[in-house]
C-alpha cells in the first residue's frame, strides 16, 4: 500500500484547508493510499484541540502532523519554517518511507525537495504549483518588481521545476505557459505527468440546498422576492472592491429592488460605505461572514453573482473557488475577462457574462445581460459538474497523477 505526505503551509482549521485540501485527500485515499498531512499552525493548539483534530482526521483516514507557523520578520520566519519543515520531512522519510511527497505550492515543495536531497530513500515529488507565486507577490505589491526577493523566488522555482517528478496546475492557460507540450500527451518534455485540476467543490454540499432552503434564508433576511446578487470572498489586494461596488450600483439602477448579499471575511467597512453611496440603504444588503458549511445555503437564496479580480500576469494561473461555488449553486456569474480559464468557461458554457472594462456602460451592459438570462440554474449546475466536481474531476485527476508517479 502506497504512502504519501501532503505538505501545506496553512493551519488545519483554515477554510481553504477544510474546503480544498482535506476533501482532495479523502479522494486520493479512495485508491487505498495511506495519507499523512503536515500543516503549519499560526496559533497554539491545546492538547484537547490537537486530540480532537487528530481524531477527526484519523476517522477520515488521514494521519495529521503539525509544526508552528512563524510570521514576525516575514522572510526570516519563512526561512526558519522551511528549515523546520525540511527537518521534519527528512525524519518522516526515514521512518515511514513514503512513496510521494506532495507539496502544495512553492514553499512546501521546497521543504520536500531539500528533505529528499538529504535522504537515502527518494520519494517522488509532486509539485502542486497552483498559482504563479513569485508573480502573485509582485502583482499584489508585496514584493518590488524584479527585486531581490522576486529573483530569489524565481531561482527556487526553476530548481523545483527541475527536481519535481510531476506537476499540477489550476488552469489550461497555466499549462500552456509552463508545459505547452503536455496539452496533448499529458506529459512534459521530460516525460513527467502534468494535470490541470481547477479549484473543485463538493457538489453534494450544494445539491443539498433546495427551494426550502432558499425560502428559509430569504425569510430570515426579510427580502421576499427581491433580486439578490451575491459576492463571496475577501476584498482588497487582487479582489476589486471599488469595481464590485460599482457593479452593485449598476444593478440598483436597473433593479431598484436589488439586494446585495456579501459573504466576506474582510472587515465590513471595506465595502459597506461604498455600496451605501451607490444607492443601498438599510435593509438593502447583508455583509457577514459565514462558515464554509453555510455558503451553499446562502447562495441558494441568490439569483446571480459577481467575481471581479485584478487582471494581471499571475492570475492566468488562477481558478477562483468562488466561481465554482456560484455555478454549483446554479448562479450565473458576472466576471472580468483574463482570469485563468474564466473566458473559456463563461462564454463556452453560457453561464454568465464577461466585462472587458469597468466603465459605467460596461457594467450596465453586463447587468442587463445577466438580468435577461433565463433557465440558467440547470445549465450552471451541469457546467459545474463537468468542470468543478470534487469527485469526478478533482478526485479522478489526483488519483491518476498519483498512479502515474507510482508507476514511473
Amino acid at each position: 500500500m502506497a504512502r504519501s505526505l501532503y505538505i501545506c503551509y496553512f493551519g488545519v482549521r483554515e477554510p481553504l484547508v477544510q474546503t480544498q485540501v482535506i476533501p482532495y485527500l479523502r479522494e486520493i485515499i479512495k485508491d487505498g493510499h495511506r495519507m499523512s498531512l503536515l500543516t503549519f499552525e499560526p496559533s497554539t493548539l491545546t492538547k484537547d484541540e490537537q486530540g480532537q483534530i487528530r481524531g477527526d482526521l484519523r476517522q477520515q483516514g488521514i494521519e495529521w502532523h503539525h509544526l508552528k507557523y512563524h510570521k514576525r520578520f516575514s522572510a526570516i520566519a519563512t526561512a526558519w519554517d522551511i528549515f523546520q519543515g525540511a527537518r521534519f520531512i527528512r525524519k518522516f522519510i526515514s521512518r515511514k518511507k513514503p512513496d510521494i511527497l506532495h507539496g502544495r505550492v512553492h514553499v512546501p515543495t521546497l521543504m520536500a525537495a531539500i528533505a529528499r536531497k538529504f535522504s537515502r530513500h527518494k520519494p517522488k515529488i509532486l509539485f502542486d504549483i497552483r498559482g504563479f507565486m513569485p508573480e502573485e507577490y509582485t502583482d499584489a505589491g508585496i514584493w518590488p518588481e524584479n527585486g531581490s526577493l522576486y529573483r530569489g523566488a524565481k531561482r527556487v522555482e526553476r530548481w523545483l521545476l527541475k527536481e519535481a517528478d510531476g506537476f499540477v496546475v489550476l488552469t489550461e492557460r497555466a499549462r500552456e505557459i509552463l508545459f505547452p507540450e503536455s496539452a496533448e500527451s499529458g506529459y512534459d518534455k521530460n516525460g513527467r505527468p502534468v494535470e490541470v485540476i481547477p479549484c473543485c467543490v463538493d457538489l453534494s454540499r450544494f445539491a443539498s440546498a433546495n427551494e426550502d432552503t432558499r425560502r428559509e434564508i430569504r425569510r430570515q433576511l426579510a427580502i421576499g422576492d427581491r433580486y439578490v446578487m451575491a459576492y463571496v470572498g475577501a476584498f482588497g489586494g487582487w479582489y476589486l472592491t471599488e469595481q464590485t461596488a460599482d457593479l452593485f450600483g449598476a444593478l440598483k439602477k436597473l433593479r431598484p429592488d436589488a439586494y446585495a448579499m456579501i459573504l466576506t471575511q474582510s472587515k465590513p467597512e471595506m465595502i459597506e460605505p461604498l455600496i451605501k453611496t451607490r444607492g443601498y440603504g438599510q435593509g438593502d444588503y447583508l455583509i457577514t461572514k459565514v462558515p464554509p458549511s453555510q455558503i451553499a445555503n446562502y447562495l441558494k437564496a441568490a439569483d446571480s453573482a459577481v467575481s471581479f479580480i485584478k487582471n494581471c500576469y499571475s492570475k492566468q494561473a488562477s481558478s477562483p473557488t468562488k466561481n465554482a461555488e456560484y455555478l454549483a449553486s446554479g448562479l450565473p456569474v458576472i466576471a472580468n475577462s483574463g482570469i485563468g480559464d474564466t473566458n473559456l468557461h463563461i462564454r463556452g458554457g453560457r453561464v454568465g457574462t464577461l466585462v472587458d472594462g469597468f466603465s459605467s456602460e460596461d457594467l450596465a451592459n453586463a447587468v442587463g445581460e445577466i438580468l435577461a438570462m433565463t433557465d440558467t440554474d440547470e445549465r450552471c449546475r451541469r457546467f459545474a459538474k463537468g468542470y468543478f466536481d470534487l469527485v469526478n474531476v478533482g478526485g479522478n485527476r489526483y488519483r491518476r497523477i498519483y498512479q502515474q508517479l507510482l508507476q514511473a
